[in-house]
């Protein structure tokens, strides 16, 4: 294993753990059968609480590990070894929904929703987007209308991955108030997926097979009013939150997929002869394999220095947003260059690669998309120049 002097000797020894368990205990077999027959990890799961990975950003007194942004990483680029769609549906969306509901939740709702996932009872999704309100989230249409100790809850939502598991609980973004300004209109509410009026649809997506990503339709839907978290209107400030950690998960689940998207490339090449001679031997192969392993060092270094920067406390949305444009499309990169390189081959399932190139396609679109990440990043160069 390379030793990576951007971590201390914790920090390398938790990331040999973390690959090592990945490569014995869930094991690339078991990802690709799930990813080929569109069924959760539900086994995968069960290890990773086990282990406490879903938990460990939370403080120890509610059964977390108190970890911090860097150990964050090391796990989600380890998580994210054979496929991103599993880090993500194990430890990325319910984490980072979780620590929502820790910053801004009530002892009652610690209890309710928080104690219970720690065991592994409960799931967490998150909400937010709608067939209308992709990117520019803020238009939710989606309507909470309070009446007594209950929200009727009346709209759609869309691409809600995880949605529709077993006893999965969405936090989801609704408009509260029709009149005031779009971000200010906006609360969050804890809604299990099984109450009366809901309809939830399962997308044959591309990417994002195994998690599951889902059309989630609500007609009056009644939820406890004691399951907004934060006040009303606060919805904006507690979905933007975390925004920081959601993206360093998914840089360094990017990296690690796309790391193994050049392992496998450079395998076959190795082992592939044409002409008498591996296929590697020929120079624009050699060229192709050197430009992708660069990219996915790039990307690792991008990553580490946003998580660096937030584990200091540090502003760090440009520095999470080049992480997450790079790295998504460095995994595009790097999945697309795989299947050329493995051929035919690398357009089967049982060759992996082809998951890859999806999961590349999806990263780019999911978590923000590579132009949001641009524009976040042109918006805070300009805001260094001095008028």
């Amino acid at each position: 294993m390379t030793f990576f002097n951007f971590l201390s000797d914790d920090q390398q020894a938790w990331r040999e753990n973390c690959f090592r368990f990945m490569e014995r205990e869930i094991t690339r077999d078991y990802i690709r059968e799930c990813d080929m027959a569109r069924e959760y990890y539900f086994d995968g799961y069960d290890k990773i609480v086990k282990e406490g990975w879903h938990s460990l950003l939370m403080p120890e007194e509610l059964g977390g590990s108190a970890a911090g942004p860097m150990e964050y990483a090391v796990m989600c680029e380890a998580g994210a070894r054979y496929g991103y769609d599993f880090v993500a549906a194990v430890v990325g969306t319910p984490s980072f929904t979780a620590q929502n509901l820790i910053k801004f939740g009530n002892p009652d709702q610690i209890d309710r929703f928080i104690k219970p996932f720690v065991a592994g009872e409960l799931r967490f999704s998150i909400g937010i987007s709608e067939p209308e309100a992709g990117s520019d989230a803020a238009s939710t249409q989606t309507r909470a209308v309070r009446d007594g100790d209950e929200y009727v809850i009346t709209g759609a939502k869309q691409w809600i991955s995880g949605s529709g598991l077993p006893n999965a609980h969405i936090l989801m973004l609704v408009r509260t108030d029709p009149d005031a300004p779009k971000h200010q209109g906006l609360s969050t509410i804890v809604v299990p997926n099984n109450l009366e009026g809901m309809t939830l649809n399962k997308l044959k997506t591309l990417a994002r097979r195994g998690m599951g990503t889902y059309q989630v339709f609500l007609d009056e839907v009644r939820v406890p009013v004691a399951n907004r978290i934060g006040e009303e209107g606060q919805g904006w400030e507690i979905i933007g939150s975390n925004l920081e950690l959601e993206r360093i998960a998914c840089a360094s689940g990017y990296t690690g997929c796309a790391q193994q998207a050049v392992d496998d490339a450079l395998l076959y090449a190795t082992q592939r002869e044409q002409f008498g001679q591996p296929i590697y031997e020929f120079q624009v192969l050699k060229h192709m394999l050197a430009d992708m392993q660069t990219q996915v060092d790039a990307a690792r270094m991008l990553t580490y220095r946003a998580a660096a920067k937030v584990a200091a406390g540090e502003p760090a949305l440009r520095e999470v947003s080049m992480a997450k444009l790079f790295a998504s499309e460095t995994l595009l990169k790097t999945g697309e260059q795989g299947v050329r390189i493995m051929g035919g081959h690398g357009m089967l399932p049982e060759a992996d690669m082809e998951r890859y190139f999806r999961e590349g396609m999806q990263s780019t679109i999911g978590g923000g998309t590579s132009q949001i990440q641009r524009s976040i990043i042109a918006k805070t160069m300009r805001e260094t120049v001095r008028s």
